[in-house]
């Protein structure tokens, strides 16, 4: 697989799309940080980490996550768009000062700092840029 982030964001996409309940996806630990900023800021209810076993004797064990999704009271998903923005061929950053503003603020962008994964809210809070992975409306 080449861009795991691309396939998460996939996943959640095509699970609201048909209203799954939840999506269990493979685990790495940048999935899993977006994942805890999503329930954070209540675009999803929640995420964990199941350990599942393999084989026979299950002697293989390995990660998976698992997201529930959250839908309005009238059945449609809290999400309205989630799309990828910095791309493995076309990696995009903006520094302090030109990070993007999703939805005149109702949305949220997801940033790759050196103090790890945050908002684009956070980040402008404290004066960092970064890399914009993704975006959330």
């Amino acid at each position: 697989m080449i861009d795991p982030i691309a396939d998460m964001l996939t996943r959640i996409r095509n699970a609201s799309a048909v209203n799954k309940h939840e999506i269990v996806l493979p685990m790495s630990k940048i999935k899993y940080e977006v994942a805890k900023i999503l329930k954070r800021e209540g675009w999803i209810s929640d995420v964990e980490v199941l350990k599942t076993g393999q084989g026979k004797k299950a002697n293989t064990v390995f990660s998976e996550l698992k997201i529930v999704l959250k839908y309005k009271k009238s059945g449609n998903s809290v999400i309205t768009k989630i799309k990828r923005a910095s791309k493995p061929g076309l990696r995009i950053y903006a520094n302090k000062n030109n990070l993007p503003k999703v939805l005149n603020n109702f949305g949220i962008a997801i940033i790759s700092t050196p103090k790890g994964l945050m908002t684009n809210k956070e980040a402008r809070k404290k004066g960092l840029g970064g890399e914009v992975l993704c975006e959330i409306y």
